[in-house]
């Protein structure tokens, strides 16, 4: 008797312990189905957004860089294009420019008429030169004036270094260049000579041009302090103070 009941006893022990084997292996193999689902499910879910949103990105930077570089390359190659153009002119024009100065022909005592004018106050101590192109066309005035006020004095008038311009004046048709020439430091104790009129002549051309001096009773002259500048466009203060 007690030999049966040990025997259900374990049998019951036995089957006990096969159903909650059999229930927990099915409870694992409920939450394991689930579980492996929703991975699957999120990983596809990753991998699907991953693609997705990759592609628009891949897509975008690649287009915003393929218009980048398009609009880098096209404003480079713009700028590099009229760096070019400008370059090219401007050296054009300048190489046109010398070449049109030096192959214009020296101006001749025919080419200009050349006035005179008295410049600041008495005492009258400057006068201004002005040679007009009346030539009708365009021609190099270089070098200065050689200015002589006397007969009793044949040489020319020293010229001041300084008043020198950068490069020989072109006058065109109908333009003047100027020249300033001292008489004087304006002393009543100098030794000054009246004169009336003088004359100049060209640098290359021996021709003279006789000149009538401003004012009714001429100008004074100390042979002496007289000089004379370069011809230039412009008078400049400095270069031609002296």
């Amino acid at each position: 008797m007690n030999s049966l009941r040990h025997r259900s006893t374990l049998l019951a022990a036995a089957s006990t312990a096969v159903l909650a084997l059999s229930l927990t292996a099915c409870q694992d193999d409920a939450d394991a189905k689930p579980a492996t689902g929703t991975t699957a499910s999120a990983a596809a879910d990753a991998a699907r957004g991953q693609a997705t949103g990759s592609t628009p990105t891949t897509g975008a930077a690649g287009s915003k860089g393929s218009d980048g570089a398009a609009g880098a390359s096209e404003s480079t190659g713009s700028a590099a294009a009229t760096g070019s153009s400008d370059s090219a002119g401007a050296s054009g024009s300048g190489t046109a420019g010398e070449q049109a100065s030096a192959a214009a022909p020296a101006c001749t005592a025919k080419d200009v008429r050349i006035t005179a004018a008295t410049q600041g106050g008495p005492p009258y101590t400057h006068l201004v030169l002005t040679a007009k192109n009346t030539s009708g066309h365009t021609c190099r005035l270089p070098g200065f004036p050689h200015v002589q006020f006397l007969e009793s004095h044949k040489q020319d008038v020293p010229a001041v270094g300084r008043s020198r311009p950068a490069t020989p004046v072109v006058l065109h048709a109908g333009e003047p260049a100027y020249a300033a020439v001292k008489l004087s430091d304006g002393g009543t104790d100098e030794d000054n000579e009246p004169v009336s009129a003088f004359s100049i002549t060209l640098e290359g051309d021996s021709t003279v041009i006789a000149v009538t001096a401003p004012g009714s009773g001429g100008i004074a002259v100390d042979p002496a302090k007289a000089l004379t500048g370069y011809w230039t466009p412009e008078l400049r203060n400095g270069a031609d103070d002296f």
